[in-house]
């Protein structure tokens, strides 16, 4: 099946599990309202196999034989149909068909551009080393905790005395991540706990199911990689403003993801309403002009939220 994909990071055309990167965009411009900026050329993507999901989040796929049998008590139905409707039934006849299930690339073991680079061999350089009892994942949003002395200050005043790593990288998806812990991230070290936040990515390519299978494919590897650790997944942060279609997406992944919550291993915690004020917009100075990234402000609201949780999953 030939699929077109427009992603967070670019636009797709793939073949079985090859893809040719046409126009990727730089993720997360400052000042983009989505978070995309103007196309750059990049080596082609290859997506990788499918990774295991869990069960909670896991979307409906017909087998061969279900997939036949619906289609043909609808093409049935719609032959046998008496209503002044059946001229519309049979022209939109090929619409309403149920399809073959096609790959969801935000559940893949997918190399990204972002984990391409040398971030990628410095993290799997510092898991082996270990010593890591705090694991910080996800994109962006995470990663910029540590740009510039004001976000810095803040990352210092909530996890200087822990013995922190943070994989983030700007950019990254759920593919990109499952693909970084799979070879080196998740090796080498068991942290005592885990905070991860992914997704935010995925908005452009993918429908919320999809990006909750993505989300609990991370959650299932960071299990076999961790299984000790104890994950705090956090809900994908608002972003844009408060008309915007995509708060809507977002808040349908999260509503998936939050059934992943075990109360043993995986603590799932919502704290996107402690960035917004009573109009749905971010608190003033909390987040960049592109609605999207957190600044000083906002860091300090998302590590005063966390803090007692992540001490209590640190024990």
């Amino acid at each position: 099946m030939i699929r077109l994909l427009a992603g967070a990071l670019g636009v797709f055309t793939f073949v079985g599990l090859t893809v040719a990167q046409v126009a990727p965009p730089v993720p997360n411009a400052p000042g983009a309202p989505q978070g995309f900026g103007p196309p750059r050329t990049l080596a082609p993507i290859v997506i990788g196999p499918p990774a295991p999901v869990p069960a909670e989040v896991a979307i409906p796929r017909p087998t061969p034989e279900e997939l036949m049998q619906v289609n043909d008590a609808l093409a049935n139905w719609i032959s046998t149909n008496t209503s002044a409707a059946k001229p519309l039934l049979q022209k939109f006849q090929p619409l309403m068909m149920l399809q073959k299930p096609h790959l969801n690339v935000a559940a893949t073991y997918t190399q990204t551009a972002q984990r391409m680079g040398p971030r990628h061999l410095e993290f799997v350089e510092k898991a082996r080393k270990g010593d890591i009892d705090l694991l910080l994942d996800g994109d962006s949003i995470t990663d910029w905790w540590l740009q510039g002395d004001a976000n810095k200050a803040v990352f210092d005043k909530y996890f200087g005395k822990m013995k922190t790593a943070d994989f983030a990288i700007a950019g990254d998806t759920t593919q990109g991540v499952l693909w970084g812990l799979k070879n080196g991230e998740g090796q080498g070290f068991q942290p005592k706990a885990i905070m991860l936040m992914i997704g935010t990515n995925n908005m452009g390519g993918s429908t919320a199911p999809e990006i909750a299978e993505g989300v609990g494919a991370v959650v299932l590897e960071m299990r076999n990689d961790f299984p000790d650790a104890r994950i705090l997944l956090l809900a994908i942060f608002p972003r844009s403003t408060p008309n915007d279609p995509v708060r809507d997406k977002i808040a349908d992944a999260n509503r998936i993801i939050s059934k992943l919550e075990d109360h043993q291993h995986v603590f799932y915690m919502d704290i996107g309403a402690e960035f917004l004020g009573d109009t749905g917009r971010f608190l003033p100075d909390s987040f960049r002009p592109d609605n999207l990234h957190p600044q000083a402000k906002g860091y300090d609201i998302w590590g005063a939220a966390v803090k007692d949780k992540l001490s209590e999953l640190m024990k």
